[in-house]
């Protein structure tokens, strides 16, 4: 049974989401405030945080960048800005998804297990050989990342964005495509959301970002993984 953390200062939205949720069968955990998103989010075990964008204490952006510091766990945006410039700052921070306020619960539904199906899939993966290009190298069992023998924490659609890279050198992805492989069919957004977490693995896992080795753009195409063969 998936463990859900929901946190919003929007008691009545709170009760509903947690309501629904657990209709579903999942176990859900409620908060209030920024604060408490992180302290719970610590103390607790869970496979996917529902986080609001405005709340008391300390916002959705600055709650979620706390978290990432100590896990990679999943994490969806609530908020009632719908402003691209929003979504973007969302995903800077280390959000996976993001969801506008008013939302049918069906789409939040949806996109809940579309997250949790992707998340979960990869961490069932065990004793799988671990992917390596150059200085970067990727356990997909452990979904676990180092740059350069450096251990570096990556959110979950970096990970599954990454792994796909590496599974597949040189092949040319449009964002059109890695919208849908990685994000899923069902995902609702637009392809700035790929642009945003390429440069976040770069800034991440290559050893100079603004002049990348291994994480290439093809001008006018997409991204692919430079094979490491032809690398000097």
């Amino acid at each position: 049974m998936a463990k859900i953390l929901v946190v919003d200062d929007e008691q009545v939205l709170v009760k509903g989401i947690k309501f629904n949720l657990e209709h579903e069968g999942y176990q859900v955990e409620v908060g209030w405030d920024g604060e408490q998103a992180v302290e719970l989010a610590r103390e607790g075990s869970f496979d996917l945080i529902l986080l609001d964008l405005m709340m008391p204490k300390i916002d959705g952006l600055q709650a979620c960048m706390r978290i990432r510091e100590f896990s990679n766990v999943p994490i969806i945006m609530l908020t009632a800005k719908g402003e691209d410039t929003d979504k973007i700052m969302g995903f800077e921070c280390g959000a996976d998804d993001y969801i506008t306020k008013p939302f049918n619960i069906l789409e939040l539904k949806a996109r809940v297990r579309a997250l949790l199906r992707r998340s979960g899939a990869a961490e069932q993966k065990r004793g799988e050989a671990v992917l390596e290009a150059g200085h970067i190298r990727l356990d997909a069992g452990g979904r676990a990342a180092w740059r350069d023998g450096v251990p570096v924490e990556l959110t979950a659609k970096e990970f599954d964005l990454m792994e796909l890279l590496l599974r597949n050198p040189g092949r040319v992805y449009s964002r059109e495509n890695l919208l849908n492989v990685v994000w899923g069919y069902e995902y609702i957004g637009d392809y700035r959301t790929v642009d945003v977490h390429v440069r976040r693995l770069r800034e991440k896992l290559e050893l100079d970002p603004a002049s990348p080795q291994y994480i290439r753009t093809k001008w006018g195409v997409g991204y692919y993984l430079a094979n490491p063969e032809q690398q000097n």
